[in-house]
C-alpha cells in the first residue's frame, strides 16, 4: 500500500458538480453509498428489504432494483465516464448494496465503472470474512477503509448483530466501530493487508475514525502505527528462490 491518509469525505456523489469538481481536482474516485429507495413511487422514505418472507418483501425489493437501482446507477455511471472518474460504492446495511453479493451485482449491471470502497468494519459486524470478501470482489475494489468493530459477545447472544441502539450506548450495543486493532487483532488485519496485495489493490488505505470511546487525535495516531507494522510498500520482485 502506498501510504496511509485520514478519512476525509468531502467529495460525494450527491450531485453531478461533486463528480466535475473531482475530476478538476484530479481525483478519479468518488465515494459514496448505493442508496436505498421506498417500496413505492409514493414512499417517504427508504426500505431496506432483510427477509423473504411475507413474499410481498422479495416483490418489493425486485422493483426497487429493476426500476430505481439500476437505472440510477447506469446514468451515473455513465456521466462519470465521461470525466474519467470512477464511483467506489460502500456496502452498508441500511442500502441495497450491503454486501459482496449485492455490490457484485451492482456492479454487472451498471459496468465496471462502478466498484467498491472495502470497509471491513460493516462486514465484520454482519458475520462477514474480510479476506474472503476481497477475493470475490477482486479488481472491483476502488478504494479502502481501515476501520475495525468490536462485536460485544453477551450482547450479541442475547440481541443478534441488527441493533438500533445509538451509537453512544457502547456498553449495551451489540456492536460498535473501534480504531483498528481494538475489534480484530494484528493477523487479521495482516491477512488483510496481504489479500489486498494478492488481488492487484495497492493503492491507499484510507483511516476512517469512528471510534466513539477515543479522541480524533489518539485513534488516527493509534490506527496510524498499527498500519504501518502492519502495511506492504516494497515489491516482492522476482522470486529468486523459485
Amino acid at each position: 500500500m502506498r501510504s496511509v491518509v485520514m478519512a476525509i469525505r468531502f467529495i460525494r456523489i450527491r450531485n453531478k458538480r461533486t463528480v466535475k469538481l473531482a475530476a478538476a481536482l484530479g481525483v478519479n474516485t468518488v465515494i459514496t453509498f448505493s442508496g436505498c429507495p421506498g417500496d413505492s413511487e409514493h414512499s417517504l422514505y427508504p426500505s431496506w428489504v432483510t427477509c423473504p418472507w411475507p413474499p410481498d418483501f422479495l416483490h418489493v425489493l425486485e422493483w426497487q432494483w429493476t426500476n430505481k437501482v439500476i437505472p440510477y446507477w447506469k446514468e451515473q455511471s455513465e456521466f462519470c465516464k465521461q470525466y474519467g472518474v470512477r464511483v467506489a460504492i460502500e456496502a452498508h446495511p441500511g442500502f441495497v448494496v450491503y454486501n459482496t453479493e449485492t455490490a457484485l451485482r451492482l456492479r454487472e449491471a451498471t459496468g465496471d465503472n462502478i466498484g467498491v470502497n472495502f470497509d471491513p468494519s460493516h462486514l465484520f459486524w454482519q458475520g462477514m470474512d474480510p479476506v474472503e470478501c476481497i477475493k470475490a470482489l477482486g479488481s472491483a475494489i476502488f478504494h479502502v477503509h481501515a476501520k475495525d468493530t468490536h462485536i460485544d459477545p453477551r450482547n450479541t447472544a442475547i440481541n443478534g448483530v441488527l441493533d438500533v441502539k445509538p451509537y453512544s450506548d457502547e456498553l449495551n450495543r451489540s456492536w460498535i466501530f473501534r480504531t483498528i486493532g481494538y475489534g480484530a487483532d494484528a493477523k487479521v488485519w495482516k491477512s488483510i493487508v496481504s489479500t489486498l496485495q494478492k488481488v492487484g489493490c495497492d493503492g491507499v488505505i484510507s483511516i476512517e475514525h469512528e471510534d466513539s470511546l477515543m479522541s480524533v487525535n489518539e485513534g488516527y495516531t493509534k490506527a496510524a502505527r498499527f498500519l504501518n507494522d502492519i502495511l506492504i510498500r516494497e515489491k516482492a520482485g522476482d522470486m529468486w528462490w523459485a
